[in-house]
């Protein structure tokens, strides 16, 4: 299966803690990503989360399309992380490495989208892209 690896370092007033705790909620996950609209069938087991997201796409400003990815959510004392499956046959690995730094926290946000075809991993890595460098504003204005 193909795949993009896609990276993105900055830098967020509030401690590692504070992120951890906040990125560890499947809830805080909507409006983090511009595309995830609602978070429904949280079920918190042993060491991870498991949920369903809605993605809401819009293609040529009109077709509305509500996609349900089913994603699992793990956390450590440094890094959160997850998987991502989504009906359409893209897949996403991701991690949030949290290190303390200059009165804050730097975010390391590591992205690997997997597809089964080449045009639509290039569709969803160009979305994840997206997605990662509005991740950076929102995380910054949501938490300092």
């Amino acid at each position: 299966m193909p795949k993009v690896t896609l990276r993105n370092t900055f830098h967020v007033g509030n401690t590692p803690e504070v992120l951890r705790a906040h990125l560890s909620q499947p809830q805080s996950y909507v409006g983090l990503s511009p595309l995830v609209v609602a978070v429904k069938d949280v079920e918190q087991g042993e060491g991870e989360t498991r949920y369903t997201s809605i993605e809401r796409f819009r293609f040529f400003g009109l077709v509305k399309y509500d996609n349900r990815i089913k994603v699992t959510l793990r956390s450590t004392p440094r890094t959160v992380e997850g998987e991502v499956k989504s009906p359409g046959g893209v897949r996403l690995d991701y991690r949030f490495t949290l290190t303390e730094k200059a009165g804050g926290t730097e975010v390391e946000d590591i992205l690997v989208v997997h597809a089964w075809v080449r045009p639509l991993l290039g569709y969803a890595a160009r979305k994840a892209l997206e997605v990662q460098l509005a991740r950076a504003g929102v995380l910054a204005s949501r938490l300092g």
